[in-house]
């Protein structure tokens, strides 16, 4: 049977939000020991910024930032200017990274270990896909899960709208955005549930 993790030449590779809480509760318990991952995974799932542009962070961009502060930051695919946002739970995690880590202001956030670089989308990728198997999910993940994750949250949790996650994303129409967040069959038949 073949590996629906590696597609013909050319494919795309879907990946899965985490769509319970829960889980995602349980990979902030396993990154708390990591900071720096922690930081990551948190703002990738409270930001919806594709993680290439997380790379991108220095230190000096986001030390200073208190919860309601943004930064904007320019997407590298679209070439579109987007914000960057703090938020409690990131602030949280910025802090604790900031004082155990003590990073140099022109430290790349996300810096690897091994080098005076930013970690990579590959590695990056890796990172995501062992998190969620030291947690037993099933599904397919990446670095695109933490912002999946950020809109299926939003969506089903919060209940925001396909146009205004279309603007967040900056993708072209509300109808790329359901695409992209994977609108199940099951959740369309469930609405015929409801009872006019």
């Amino acid at each position: 049977m073949k590996n629906p993790n590696h597609p013909k030449p050319g494919s795309k590779i879907l990946v899965n939000p985490i769509q319970n809480t829960k889980d995602i509760q349980s990979i902030k318990t396993l990154l708390s020991e990591k900071p720096r991952d922690l930081l990551l995974f948190t703002l990738g799932i409270n930001n919806g910024i594709r993680t290439g542009d997380l790379l991108k962070l220095k230190v000096s961009d986001v030390k200073d930032l208190k919860p309601g502060d943004s930064i904007q930051i320019k997407e590298s695919k679209t070439k579109k200017v987007n914000v960057l946002s703090i938020n409690k739970e990131v602030y949280k995690s910025l802090r604790h990274f900031l004082v155990t880590q003590n990073p140099n202001d022109n430290d790349y956030l996300f810096k690897s270990q091994q080098r005076d670089q930013p970690l990579t989308t590959m590695v990056v990728n890796r990172m995501v896909k062992s998190w969620c198997k030291s947690i037993n999910l099933s599904g397919n993940f990446g670095c695109h899960t933490l912002r999946k994750t950020f809109g299926y949250i939003q969506r089903t949790k919060f209940g925001v709208g396909f146009e205004v996650l279309c603007r967040r994303f900056n993708h072209s129409s509300p109808a790329i955005t359901m695409r992209y967040l994977g609108i199940t069959d099951q959740e369309v038949y469930s609405i015929l549930q409801n009872e006019i």
